[in-house]
């Protein structure tokens, strides 16, 4: 088996077993992390009622990066959209599902995005 699809497998395995634990309510909504190899996607979910409160990818036009941006920086900026957006919609405190990602680089850079833009982990 190739490796790619090997350490796929592995993060997939992982972020099952993340969202045995993690879960989203009315009260402190699940803020869940997709990350790509160009872009990063963040979404605040109440996994009660099924529906996504706010989310933010830097594909968006206003937060598409310019050449040379370093992708922790991108991340960041997303980290912080998010929260600006969830606090809008009355989220103040959140559960973070890394998504089996390992909780370091543009991970751990969104998260400390987020929590500078005022959301509570």
């Amino acid at each position: 088996m190739p490796r790619d699809k090997d350490s796929r497998k592995l993060r997939l395995a992982r972020h099952v077993r993340v969202r045995r634990r993690v879960y989203g309510t009315p009260d402190r909504p699940r803020l869940c992390v997709f990350r790509s190899l160009r872009h990063i996607y963040a979404q605040v979910i109440d996994d009660v009622h099924g529906h996504t409160i706010a989310a933010v990818s830097s594909n968006e036009p206003e937060l598409r990066p310019s050449e040379n941006v370093p992708k922790t920086d991108v991340a960041k900026i997303v980290g912080s959209v998010i929260a600006t957006r969830a606090m809008a919609k009355g989220a103040t405190r959140v559960v973070f599902d890394r998504g089996g990602y390992k909780y370091h680089g543009r991970i751990k850079s969104l998260a400390d995005g987020a929590r500078e833009g005022g959301l509570v982990f």
